[in-house]
């Protein structure tokens, strides 16, 4: 009964007015009412603010700095094996497998086709059919900047706009075509393990998508698709980006999607759906 109301508040609440009313908030200096505020959520999601570079929650002048905090260099050590691509954020693994031609698992019960998510990009989509793919779930108290699981030079980039879902377990399981649905950034890297794509998707009250070269995608939010190129790696103003690095941040967070080529990228035996995963690991 209380998931069919929170499913039911999906499509009733006004997203898009929350999601603004969120960022507007997230991005005011407000004293020791931002402190309180960032307080009351670290103790409600319970976030371990010990492996933050500032701890003290009285340093952050907005919630969107808290909420983008930097780590301490040696909490995520970074696994330099250059045969292994790393996980690219902190969260929980939601779903992981191989790309069925055209379908991807959302759910148990529930695929999504890679087409739709890839914004009808069939030539971008045409490098993935029988890839990998795995889908990270960012939750509220993870860290929420995003990095490279390998050294990749950044050929395209398309903004996708779309709805703002929550993205979470319950809406994976109930939401149709959820992650092709939501507003999303899609990444196209070139690698030394053929393409790869890393997806940041939106969500309710996901104030902003970024990326380190970009800056600010979203917002504002007009309603068209974008798309951007660069040019390969020995050309003037191409963008070279080192495994491990970090390529974009969610303010308020939701869900990074990885594809890796067929044939080249494996996943391993350690990967499994609902297991935790850390970031450079």
């Amino acid at each position: 009964m209380l998931n069919s109301f929170k499913l039911s508040l999906q499509y009733i609440l006004p997203k898009l007015w929350l999601t603004r009313l969120a960022g507007w908030g997230a991005s005011k200096r407000a004293g020791w009412l931002t402190k309180l505020v960032i307080d009351l959520f670290v103790k409600y999601y319970k976030v371990d603010m010990t492996e933050a570079q500032k701890p003290d929650t009285a340093s952050y002048r907005t919630f969107n700095d808290f909420f983008v905090r930097p780590l301490r260099d040696d909490v995520r050590p970074l696994n330099t094996d250059p045969n292994i691509l790393v996980m690219p954020a902190d969260g929980v693994i939601s779903q992981l497998g191989r790309i069925e031609e055209e379908k991807i698992l959302q759910a148990k019960g529930h695929n999504y086709s890679l087409e739709a998510l890839l914004a009808g990009n069939y030539l971008m989509a045409d490098k993935f059919r029988n890839g990998t793919f795995v889908t990270t779930y960012l939750s509220p108290r993870d860290y929420h900047r995003v990095h490279m699981p390998c050294n990749g030079i950044l050929r395209e980039m398309i903004y996708v706009p779309g709805d703002l879902f929550s993205v979470n377990h319950l809406t994976a399981q109930n939401v149709p075509n959820l992650f092709a649905r939501n507003e999303r950034v899609i990444c196209l890297f070139d690698t030394e393990f053929g393409p790869m794509a890393q997806i940041l998707v939106g969500a309710t009250i996901v104030g902003s998508i970024e990326t380190v070269w970009a800056g600010t995608i979203t917002p504002p939010r007009e309603g068209i698709i974008k798309r951007w190129t660069w040019p390969e790696g020995e050309h003037e103003g191409s963008v070279a980006l080192l495994k491990g690095q970090e390529m974009g941040r969610f303010k308020l967070g939701s869900t990074v999607i990885n594809f890796g080529a067929p044939g080249i990228v494996e996943l391993l035996a350690a990967l499994a759906s609902l297991a935790r995963a850390y970031g450079g690991q």
